[in-house]
């Protein structure tokens, strides 16, 4: 196996695509391995960013969801709602630097 072709940012040609890229398309790389890779300019002495590109054709469809896997998910996202000191579903993800919802980390209120 060679060397990977390295592209500059914004140029890379058609037909080639990253990771989220992919997603959005509703594909996944799907087993293959990585065909290219992008590479964007950092100032100040620091490494250049890398993303791993997957060729276009080569991807497949993203597998359905089931129901289990729906359920699963559904449970999740539910158990990061839920304050564990009030037991109330916040409406939104429990901030973890907090553990609890903002309501019970602040009862007065938040001043600043």
């Amino acid at each position: 196996m060679g060397t990977l072709p390295v592209y500059r940012w914004r140029l890379a040609p058609d037909g080639y695509a990253a990771r989220r890229q992919l997603r959005a398309a509703g594909l996944r790389p799907g087993g293959q391995d990585v065909a290219a890779q992008l590479e964007r300019p950092r100032r100040r002495g620091r490494p250049p960013l890398v993303a791993y590109l997957y060729r276009v054709d080569r991807a497949v469809p993203v597998r359905p969801m089931t129901p289990g896997k729906r359920a699963a998910l559904a449970a999740a996202m539910r158990a990061r709602r839920t304050c564990p000191e009030c037991g109330r579903d916040a409406g939104y993800c429990i901030p973890t630097s907090l553990g609890m919802c903002v309501t019970c980390a602040y009862p007065g209120g938040h001043q600043n």
